[in-house]
């Protein structure tokens, strides 16, 4: 059983959580999910079976997002179940001064992560530094926004809220994002529910419960399995012939003529070998093509 389950996950369950009730369902011992959820936080988990855990790292990785930021109080956490730090409210904050601030948002900006980060310090992970009473110093990290949006405004008197439409790229802390578009405001804020939207190529409206993996009816768990293919679609592929697929299922190199796909590639550029439709490995072009008529094509992954 190989491919990628797109699951709903529900909030309450940690990320891990997720991981072994479909390692239980589905009886795959390698089992494995990509971007972390918060065990607060809902919304699209991939979760890869079989030799689909050996293509994370090249699954896309940007992801959407709708966060809930409540504004006039902030937390230690910088969500809601942190401890409560300032609550001074919100007065006079409307819908214009938000959209206004968000601009500052897009792009590539710096964070500091926060003390509830699984980031490790000196071999601990911060979050339980923090569980400890302790905080340290964290560096900035660099993240890319591609959008940023508001969706909606509550305009409560006191504790006026908002939606976000945030697509962000890999290692964006969304929460860090409300509580410093709070501190823009001069009121603060928290993120008070996170749902993320998409995950790569997975999308919350294609998403499968926990529940429906084991309902009675049998829903059929091979036509629910993404193939490894289809979500690494965006990496040009190359059918190989028996004699070629053979080598690479060795983990050797093989060379064939740039002939074999319309766009040329470029040194480094990754590759999906496939052979009757099924992906075999992932390879990269070694060497300058332009230089030659042929690619010399490396394996960094083999799947067979």
């Amino acid at each position: 059983m190989d491919g990628i389950l797109n699951v709903l996950k529900p909030p309450g369950m940690t990320s891990h959580d997720v991981v072994g009730y479909v390692r239980k369902v589905t009886g795959q011992k390698k089992t494995g999910h990509t971007g972390t959820l918060d065990p607060g936080a809902a919304g699209v988990l991939p979760v890869c079976l079989g030799k689909a855990t050996k293509i994370i790292q090249f699954l896309p990785d940007d992801k959407c997002y709708r966060a809930e930021i409540t504004f006039g109080k902030s937390t230690s956490t910088q969500d809601s179940f942190g401890d409560v730090l300032k609550s001074d409210g919100a007065y006079g904050i409307n819908a214009t001064d938000i959209e206004q601030e968000l601009k500052s948002f897009k792009g590539w900006i710096n964070q500091i992560p926060p003390m509830t980060s699984a980031i490790k310090h000196h071999g601990k992970k911060l979050y339980e530094l923090a569980r400890a009473g302790i905080e340290v110093e964290r560096k900035p990290r660099t993240v890319y926004i591609h959008e940023i949006a508001l969706m909606n405004f509550n305009d409560d008197k006191i504790f006026p809220s908002a939606i976000l439409h945030i697509h962000c790229s890999a290692g964006t802390y969304v929460r860090t994002i409300c509580h410093d578009l709070g501190e823009k405001l001069g009121c603060g804020a928290y993120m008070s529910f996170l749902l993320r939207t998409r995950a790569g190529v997975f999308a919350l409206e294609d998403t499968i419960t926990l529940e429906q993996l084991t309902e009675p009816s049998g829903l059929d768990m091979e036509t629910l399995l993404v193939p490894m293919g289809r979500a690494l679609a965006y990496i040009p592929v190359v059918d190989l012939d028996n004699r070629s697929a053979r080598a690479i299922s060795c983990g050797n190199s093989i060379t064939l003529p740039v002939h074999i796909l319309a766009s040329r590639l470029v040194a480094k550029q990754l590759v999906r070998l496939e052979r009757a439709g099924v992906l075999i490995a992932l390879a990269a072009v070694k060497d300058d093509p332009n230089m030659s008529e042929h690619y010399m094509l490396q394996p960094v992954k083999v799947l067979v």
